[in-house]
């Protein structure tokens, strides 16, 4: 018995033959605007239908997600407002800082200053102290007691303090008993006060 045998369009036809027409089917599919067109087409206007770029293939987040992106944009944002808070608050103290350094070399000036017109002033009274002491000196002894006796006993000491012992001792001979007494005792008293070692 003899079988029957049916062929196929590929055994019939060689494989390069097969290869060819299907090439020239597609061929003719992408000519005529067949379903790779209509597909292209449809995506080309749902994109353009959605006016946000680069969020066509955008998915729908988590709630649990989302809630914790929020939690972070919101710390992010409070440390935003802290940073620039301590930036400014910063900037403040250098100023103040500067300001303060200022303040504190015109201070520094104004009490050099100072010293020096008291250092004038206190040579200015030693001088003059010492002028007088030398007119009290010169002075004959009973015109300068009957000078310390109307004076009140600590100036009088304080010039005495200061005059030559001779000459001291010459004005306290012509003072009264009381007024010499006044005076000696503060003269020895004078120094009493001062710390010893």
């Amino acid at each position: 018995m003899k079988f029957f045998r049916r062929k196929t369009i590929g055994q019939s036809l060689g494989p390069l033959s097969v290869l060819a027409i299907l090439l020239f089917v597609s061929g003719l599919l992408r000519f005529l605007g067949g379903p790779a067109t209509a597909i292209a087409k449809e995506v080309s206007d749902i994109r353009s239908e959605k006016a946000v770029p680069g969020d066509s293939l955008r998915c729908e987040t988590p709630p649990d997600v989302a809630a914790v992106l929020d939690a972070l944009a919101t710390r992010e944002s409070r440390l935003a407002e802290r940073e620039d808070h301590f930036a400014k608050r910063s900037v403040a103290m250098a100023d103040a800082e500067t300001q303060i350094e200022r303040q504190l070399g015109m201070l520094e000036q104004a009490e050099a200053r100072l010293e020096s017109t008291l250092a004038l002033a206190v040579n200015a009274a030693e001088d003059d102290l010492a002028r007088l002491t030398a007119v009290y000196e010169s002075m004959k002894p009973k015109e300068a007691a009957l000078l310390f006796e109307t004076m009140s006993p600590v100036f009088a000491a304080g010039f005495l303090g200061r005059m030559r012992p001779e000459a001291a001792a010459k004005v306290v001979e012509g003072l009264t008993p009381d007024v010499a007494y006044s005076i000696s005792v503060l003269l020895a008293g004078r120094n009493a006060n001062v710390p010893k070692n």
